[in-house]
């Protein structure tokens, strides 16, 4: 009998969502109904019940099993426990080889192996369709969220970014993860690309929409998706399609070309989002 699953977290409720079975999985975290938090389509989550981080909440649920971030503290954890219920505590994968371990460890707790098959094998075949030709030197590319934090080499997107042709930019400068990089460094010695990712709040994005930005000769800026950057399962096809997307359509630019890409590869599209790209279309759209 397969296990009846809670999902306490963002990114495990995505891979949940794609490896168990019709009414297995009881509800996944709050977050996924929270456009600013999840990395689910939000149709696809509103198919779901959520729950809070409660104890009593989740055991209301009466669950098998809870699966919830490493994060989770101790005391909440130990509580579900001296209830009964098994409790797996799953790290974010810092790579490509940890986020398909991991889709084939949640499909292997909820007893349906070909499904995490099927998915690892949706993420394996987006790494052969966004791997760069070979001989192609890397793109330099920097990732920038909203108050100037970097991501750093040891971190799943920074994997992604590498496989699809990019090197990492921060990590070239001496920086970890969410290591603080400000405008005034960005400007005096640009990256080929900047991909920003944007914040909800807004009020921390007025450093990636500067107008010394666009002032930079051969930089060019493409937006990416927040909810792309931190979770593996699906997250990985989709991530990889927007790297992809963005290194082809500079292929054939010269240095201080306009680079013309659309959207951010997410499931959202957000005004601030829009300011950020230099026009809309591909490369082959591009307009004289």
């Amino acid at each position: 009998m397969r296990p009846r699953i809670v999902s306490l977290n963002p990114c495990t409720d995505a891979v949940l969502a794609e490896v168990t079975s019709p009414g297995q999985l009881l509800a996944i975290s709050h977050y996924s109904h929270d456009p600013s938090a999840s990395s689910m389509d939000l149709a696809r989550a509103a198919q779901f019940a959520e729950v809070s981080d409660a104890v009593e909440d989740v055991v209301a649920l009466e669950p098998d099993v809870v699966v919830a971030s490493s994060y989770t503290p101790p005391a909440t954890a130990q509580a579900l426990r001296d209830m009964g219920l098994e409790v797996v505590l799953e790290p974010l994968p810092a790579d490509l080889p940890e986020a398909l371990a991991q889709v084939r460890r949640l499909a292997k707790l909820a007893g349906n192996r070909s499904e995490g098959e099927e998915l690892a094998g949706r993420m394996e075949a987006a790494v052969a369709r966004a791997k760069p030709p070979t001989g192609v030197r890397p793109v330099q590319a920097l990732l920038w969220e909203s108050g100037g934090i970097v991501a750093g080499d040891h971190t799943l997107i920074a994997d992604l970014m590498r496989r699809a042709g990019f090197a990492n930019a921060a990590a070239a400068r001496g920086l970890a993860q969410a290591d603080y990089l400000p405008l005034e460094r960005v400007v005096a010695d640009p990256p080929r690309v900047v991909f920003t990712v944007g914040s909800p709040a807004g009020e921390e994005d007025r450093m990636l929409r500067h107008p010394a930005l666009a002032k930079v000769r051969g930089m060019i800026r493409a937006p990416l998706d927040r909810s792309l950057i931190w979770c593996g399962g699906p997250t990985v096809p989709k991530a990889l399609a927007r790297f992809a997307q963005v290194r082809r359509s500079i292929a054939n630019l010269g240095p201080f070309d306009k680079l013309r890409v659309s959207g951010d590869g997410g499931n959202r599209t957000s005004s601030a989002h829009a300011e950020l790209v230099e026009a809309p279309g591909t490369t082959a759209d591009r307009h004289p």
